[in-house]
């Protein structure tokens, strides 16, 4: 299974980081691994304590299935969802504002923010992924 780099995370983070200053917000962006093992992360000055859990949990949403976190929210009460969530001890999230991160067609990881709206946050996330050359999707 390909992984990001950290040095990629980090390039991943930093254009998130550059949208979230631009709209002035005050957020958590997680960057993780395909498996959902962080690969680093920042909190804003000022962001709520709740947001690195929280950006972390949509971004293992949308590595797990491979998809933005908000595609899973109509299905999130399904049994499946409900047992994955379960499994994962609570570190799931099936809500927008995280997305998978792809190369070559290849999952590599996924990013997640919190502390926005959920479009916000989706947006910060894409532009990471835009920054560093990645795709959203296969």
């Amino acid at each position: 299974m390909a992984n990001l780099t950290l040095a990629e995370a980090e390039t991943v983070l930093a254009g998130a980081k550059a949208k979230v200053v631009e709209l002035g917000l005050k957020m958590s962006i997680s960057v993780i691994d395909p498996r959902g093992d962080l690969i680093t992360m920042f909190r804003m000055d000022g962001a709520p304590w709740r947001t690195p859990s929280v950006s972390r949990g949509k971004a293992v949403a949308a590595a797990s299935f491979e998809t933005a976190s908000g595609n899973l929210t109509d299905n999130s009460q399904a049994p499946i969802f409900r047992a994955f969530m379960a499994m994962e001890g609570g570190h799931m999230i099936p809500g927008q504002g995280a997305l998978p991160i792809f190369r070559n067609g290849e999952i590599i990881g996924a990013v997640g923010g919190s502390g926005g709206t959920a479009q916000e946050d989706e947006d910060c996330c894409r532009a990471g992924i835009v920054a560093a050359g990645f795709s959203e999707t296969k």
